[in-house]
């Protein structure tokens, strides 16, 4: 077999063990509708077809599952549906992703952290801090919301970039943090694991690519072994083993990636990963690191998440007061060279307090006849003055 034509990876997955390929035995419900979720958003959130883009599905279904532990009625629907889960299924699937084995060779590292960041006078339901201890890497801790929203914004992105190792030092831009806000609910993620099989840096030469706008050379990066490989539905899939149970499966259509990548749904995807077979193969692939970065809150009512975002939010099972989420961020970075891949991503949902006040109808006092006006001292009842207006002037 040829060269496998420069790639583009989409997607991480779980393997596990370094001789184990998913089938379709390892293709639960779940797992297709974590796929689902996945494209679905992918397909709001992804630019322009002929730019880079990177984005964690791990880190938004986590802080979405911490979300809808949170809510209550319809808001609590609207994201399950949109996840396509209950956060019980999806801590199913997240939890056991969040620990990888150690093994031989160099060992994975893999953090995970769900906050809940709180003003410290925000009274928190207890039965929500129980449900918080479920999630992987959970804690609830205070920051000074209302008081110092600048000190607030900072306490976050420091956590997280200590998190991310550095590789996301600002989730929170200035103004995120607004004069109401008094919650936050945050996840971050950060993942290094070497190749199972390390690529030869001497082997790696410029080669030609075929970007949008034209072709140019970048460093690819050469390997002639077995990889898992699959084709299907005009794609073709190579999986690349790495420690801890990790892999990375290069997804190469066989057409324009624009018009490809528009129409993958996940029973094509599922199927393409469930029918991995070993197979020799001279792969040639580049490196890269990608980025990527959006606010989720248009992409996430696309997929039927409104009401989290209104006055009409419920989350009483976090809080009797009344709130809404103001603003929900996301970066990531993925990197990937001939040692491995290193990767780091963080979501945030800032929450504000809501004023719920229905106003009755103003009683009308129209003065349009003669009337006395008497100027007093509250406190004391003391008349300063009192005054007959006939004719105002």
């Amino acid at each position: 077999m040829g060269s496998i034509r420069p790639w583009r990876l989409l997607a991480l997955a779980d393997s596990d063990s370094a001789e184990a390929l998913p089938n379709a035995e390892r293709s639960p419900a779940d797992v297709r509708e974590h796929l689902d979720f996945t494209l679905a958003l992918h397909h709001q959130l992804a630019p322009a077809a002929d730019r880079s883009f990177c984005w964690s599905p791990y880190s938004v279904s986590s802080a979405l599952g911490l979300a809808a532990t949170a809510t209550g009625g319809k808001t609590r629907e609207q994201i399950v549906g949109a996840l396509r889960a209950e956060p019980s299924g999806l801590l199913d699937l997240l939890g056991p992703a969040a620990e990888l084995p150690a093994g031989s060779g160099e060992p994975p590292v893999l953090a995970v952290a769900n906050t809940l960041w709180a003003y410290e006078d925000l009274p928190i339901e207890e039965s929500y801090r129980v449900a918080l201890e479920d999630w992987p890497g959970s804690s609830v801790r205070n920051a000074p919301f209302l008081a110092d929203p600048e000190r607030s914004r900072q306490l976050i992105n420091a956590d997280v970039a200590e998190t991310t190792r550095e590789l996301i030092p600002e989730l929170l831009p200035e103004g995120s943090v607004q004069t109401r806000t008094v919650a936050a609910l945050v996840n971050a993620l950060y993942l290094k694991v070497s190749w199972r099989e390390a690529f030869d840096t001497a082997e790696t030469t410029d080669r030609p690519f075929h970007a949008p706008g034209g072709e140019r050379a970048v460093p690819t990066m050469h390997a002639t072994r077995t990889f898992g490989h699959a084709a299907a539905h005009g794609w073709q899939a190579v999986s690349l083993p790495a420690a801890g149970g990790v892999e990375a499966v290069v997804l190469l259509p066989d057409a324009d990636l624009a018009a490809a990548e528009a129409g993958l749904g996940a029973a094509e995807l599922g199927e393409l990963l469930d029918s991995l077979e070993q197979r020799r193969i001279a792969l040639s692939l580049p490196k890269f690191k990608v980025t990527g970065g959006a606010e989720l809150t248009d992409s996430l009512a696309a997929l039927g998440v409104h009401e989290l975002f209104t006055p009409g939010a419920d989350f009483s099972p976090l809080t009797s007061l009344p709130l809404r989420v103001s603003t929900a961020v996301h970066e990531s970075v993925l990197d990937v060279d001939e040692s491995g891949l290193e990767g780091a991503a963080a979501t945030a949902m800032m929450m504000r307090l809501t004023a719920v006040v229905r106003e009755p109808a103003p009683l009308r006092v129209e003065v349009d006849r003669p009337f006395l006006l008497l100027v007093r001292h509250r406190e004391t009842g003391a008349i300063y003055f009192l005054s007959r207006v006939t004719r105002p002037s």
